[in-house]
Parts: C-alpha cells; sequence; structure tokens
C-alpha cells in the first residue's frame, strides 16, 4: 500500500482517511510479524552469545583463580568455607550433596526411561499366592509412561537449577578472591542473614512465589507441551499401555485436511472462526454498550444515579454460574421465555432456542452482554469522571454537537486509558470457558463434523480442548495441539494490537 504523507492525508475526505486507516492496519500486519520473527530470532542470538560468554569466563575463571576456586569447580561451596564464608558454603554444598544423592536414586533412571517413555507395560503374569503357593494371574504394572515423562521433566528442570547455582558458585569464588585481592574483608554469615532482611529483602520475598511459580505453572506448562508430541490418549493411558513420542503427527492430525470420518482440521477451522467472531462481539458489545450505560446515569439530570449503579452492581454480586444455568433454563423448550412468548401471542409452537445453531449463537452473544455491562458501566464511570468538564464546555461554546463531543472528546480518551484492557478483554474472551460452557455445552452437535470429540456449533477453542480430554475417546495429545495453537493464535494478535494501540505508541498523550 502506497503512503502518503501528512498534507495529503489531511486532505482526504473522512471516508477516504477510515479507508486509509483500515488498510494501513493490515498492511502493517505482516511488517508486525516479520519484527516478531526478528525478535525472536534475537532473542536466541542474544541467548547464545550469552551462553558463549559464560563459558568463555569459566575457562578463564577457572585458569587465573586460586586452588579454592579451582576446587569449587568439583566441590562447590569449598572455596566459601575456606574463605570463612560458612554459611554461603554449606548452602551450597548441602545443594550439591541433594543433587547427587536425587540423581543416583531416582533422578537418573527417570532421564534414562524419558527418550522412550517405558518399554514394558502391564503384563498377566502368574503369581504364586497364599499358604500352599497357588498359582493365579495377576495383572503386574511396570512402567508408567505418564510418570516417566513427569519425574523426567521435574528432573530436568533440577539440572537446570543445579546448573545456575553451580554458575553462581564460580562466580561467588571469583568475586571472593577479587575482594581479597583488594584487602577489603568478606561478608561472614551474619552479614548474609542480615542483608536477607535489608539490602535483598525483595529477593527473600520473591523467592517462594517464584519458586511456586516454576514448580506449579512453568513446569507443567512444560509438561503439556511436551505430552502434544507423544500419542497420549484413552487407548494409550500410559499404565497399561504405554504412550511414545510421536514426533508432529498430532499437529498433522489437527491442521492437515483429512476427507475420512474424523475432520479434526475442518472442525479446528470453524471453530478457530467463530472464536474469533464471538471474542470480537463478545469484547465490542460490552464495551461500547457498558460506555453507552455510563453516559447515561452520568448524564445531568438523571436522578437516583447511586440507584441504577447500584442495581448494576448487585448482578455481579450474583455468582455467574448460577446465573449463567438460571439463563439457560429460561430459553429451554419448556422454559419461562417459551411460556412467555405463547402467553402474549408471539409464537404458537415451543422456539427450541439451544438447538438452532445460529439462535444459540446469537443468544450467548446477547446473555454476555447482559453479564458484562456492569463491569464495563463501573469502569467507564470512574474514567468519564476524570475527563476535564472544561473540553465538554468550550466544544459546547464553538457549537460541537452531542456526537461531535462523544466521537472527538469521549471516545478517543476511553480508547486511549482502555486500549490495553480492550487487549486483556479480547484475548480472555477467545477463552471464556464459562459463559459458553454454562449456557450450552458448545452445542448444538455439529453433525457434520462427527468424530471429533462431539463438537458443537457454540464450542471454542478452550471449551473443545475440554471436551477432547473428558469425552468417553479422550485424546490428550490433541488436547495440548490446540492449546498451544490457541496460544499462538492469542499471543500473534495480542503483539499486533499491542503495538498498534495509542496508549503504547502515544504513551505521553493526555497527561
Amino acid at each position: 500500500m502506497k503512503k502518503i504523507d501528512e498534507l495529503e492525508y489531511l486532505k482526504l475526505s473522512k471516508w477516504n482517511k477510515f479507508v486509509y486507516r483500515f488498510l494501513s492496519f493490515f498492511a502493517s500486519i505482516p511488517g508486525k510479524l516479520w519484527g516478531l520473527v526478528k525478535a525472536i530470532g534475537g532473542f536466541f542470538k542474544n541467548t547464545f552469545l550469552g551462553i558463549g560468554r559464560e563459558c568463555k569466563d569459566l575457562v578463564t575463571t577457572f585458569a587465573s583463580g586460586d586452588w579454592k576456586t579451582k576446587t569449587s569447580y568439583l566441590v562447590m561451596g569449598f572455596g566459601n568455607l575456606t574463605r570463612g564464608q560458612i554459611l554461603r558454603g554449606i548452602l551450597f554444598l548441602a545443594f550439591e550433596v541433594v543433587f547427587i544423592v536425587y540423581m543416583v536414586t531416582t533422578g537418573g533412571y527417570w532421564l534414562s526411561k524419558l527418550p522412550s517413555l517405558g518399554t514394558l507395560g502391564a503384563t498377566v503374569e502368574e503369581v504364586k499366592t497364599g499358604r500352599f503357593g497357588a498359582t493365579v494371574k495377576q495383572t503386574v504394572y511396570h512402567d508408567n509412561s505418564f510418570k516417566i515423562l513427569l519425574y523426567g521433566v521435574l528432573t530436568l528442570f533440577f539440572i537446570v537449577a543445579f546448573i545456575y547455582t553451580w554458575r553462581a558458585n564460580i562466580k561467588q569464588n571469583k568475586i571472593a578472591e577479587q575482594i581479597l585481592k583488594t584487602g577489603k574483608p568478606l561478608k561472614s554469615g551474619k552479614d548474609d542473614l542480615r542483608s536477607l532482611v535489608d539490602d535483598n529483602f525483595h529477593k527473600t520475598l520473591m523467592a517462594l512465589p517464584l519458586t511456586g511459580i516454576l514448580l506449579f505453572t512453568v513446569m507443567p506448562i512444560f509438561f503439556m507441551i511436551l505430552v502434544a508430541f507423544t500419542n497420549y490418549d484413552y487407548e494409550h493411558d500410559g499404565l497399561n499401555v504405554l504412550f511414545h513420542w510421536n514426533g508432529l503427527a498430532g499437529f498433522r492430525e489437527m491442521l492437515t485436511w483429512n476427507s475420512g470420518p474424523v475432520k479434526y482440521s475442518a472442525a479446528f477451522g470453524e471453530i478457530l472462526t467463530w472464536t474469533l467472531i464471538w471474542a470480537f462481539f463478545a469484547t465490542f458489545t460490552n464495551y461500547f454498550l457498558g460506555m453507552f450505560v455510563a453516559m447515561m446515569i452520568n448524564k445531568k439530570g438523571i436522578k437516583l444515579k447511586k440507584l441504577w449503579r447500584t442495581v448494576l452492581v448487585l448482578t455481579i454480586a450474583i455468582p455467574q454460574f448460577i446465573s449463567l444455568l438460571f439463563v439457560s433454563q429460561m430459553f429451554a423448550k419448556n422454559g419461562i421465555v417459551n411460556g412467555v412468548l405463547k402467553d402474549i401471542g408471539l409464537i404458537t409452537a415451543d422456539i427450541d432456542w439451544w438447538n438452532n445453531p445460529t439462535l444459540a449463537r446469537v443468544l450467548v452473544i446477547v446473555i454476555n452482554i447482559w453479564i458484562g455491562i456492569p463491569y464495563l458501566m463501573l469502569i467507564a464511570t470512574g474514567i468519564l469522571m476524570n475527563i476535564p468538564a472544561d473540553l465538554y464546555e468550550s466544544s459546547r461554546i464553538d457549537g460541537a454537537s452531542g456526537w461531535k463531543q462523544f466521537s472527538k472528546i469521549t471516545l478517543p480518551y476511553m480508547l486511549f486509558i482502555t486500549g490495553p484492557y480492550l487487549l486483556t478483554s479480547f484475548t480472555g474472551n477467545m477463552n471464556n470457558f464459562n459463559v459458553i460452557y454454562l449456557l450450552t455445552g458448545g452445542g448444538p452437535t455439529n453433525t457434520a463434523l462427527s468424530g471429533t470429540s462431539n463438537v458443537g456449533h457454540t464450542d471454542l477453542l478452550i471449551t473443545w480442548l475440554f471436551k477432547l480430554t473428558t469425552g468417553a475417546n479422550q485424546k490428550y495429545y490433541l488436547a495440548s495441539v490446540v492449546g498451544i495453537l490457541v496460544f499462538l493464535v492469542v499471543a500473534v494478535i495480542s503483539l499486533v494490537v499491542y503495538n498498534v494501540l495509542p496508549s503504547v505508541k502515544n504513551e505521553e498523550d493526555f497527561q
């Protein structure tokens, strides 16, 4: 697309300006994606360069260090102990002992099994039991693929932690040696403890949460990513029948067109399209309607402002799953809505709201508006109260209409302030499990996509992922593939949109 300068842009009509901005946005997407690719490439480049620098420093430290530093390469904490830093030395040495004991007793076993994920599953063997040695057939369990993968990942994380700690041990020895050469004393154990509650108190506070994040967030995510490269499903449960590494077969099954009875690629494409449509309408209908409700309540002359805000806030106080289940029953075939419509003569036969794909999709969007407006009303109210009244007063003096005030003052201010919220709301709606599952359960069933874990017309990618793991024919590896693809879609959208938000590009405006 040909770029024009600012003067030419100002000469364009309003419609042409809108078209130019619209086309410019989509024309910029390839550049943003290429910038993302370059950023990822730069990350890996800097990572490898950093590893190279660390390796070089390890070699030079060993070559120039004294015998205490050299010994610390094998016995962690030795240099600290011999230089009088007893607490640091004991901690380093204890960590090394724990690591060696773990690797010798169990860690080495899990690592040796990780490449194959087990070689022998459950077998039926004759076992002698009882007082007289009667022979009975009994199921004997051997390898467990799930445990091998789980503890293998845990062992890999432990190895990374050990390497990091070992490197810190070398750095400590290098720094201590340099300090002693200058004639200054080293910190004692008391100094280290005092530092943990004073200068480095932030590290003390963050240590436990960071450990929890690594163990209960990062490691499970890494584990689930690896599941996508196996054949883990209901037939290969990892205990009775082992599962094994399957490479990119899961991604090919999900993304490659298949004309057979199971059409995962067609299901993925259709569900992704609906997910994006749902996220768009669920985000922007709530946003603009919530803003309009806030503007109406804040308008001069409106009485009982606190009452209207309280009524809307009370809808938030009711647990969402209760209200959603109740509304779902209201629109059932024999529900209240059909009864009222028949009583007033608008319909003669019951409408099957949830079994009609179009009606079901429209309903979930409309009901989500009812749920989301109170939140946006509260957010918009706070922002609208912060817009200087002088702007509206001067615009009225200049003859600006209500629409002009909204389009030139209110909306730009709102979009500037809430731009990041809009992005997070959009990505959150792409993974909005509650509304879809509690209202429709993903239904009605899409019969054209049979064999794909009961895919429904209102299913989002997140609800389909749930069905892949809880249905009669669980496909855990495909669920993991879907999770990875959802992450990629959300990440690309988030990075592209975030970099074009006015609140990011023009951070100094509206200050």
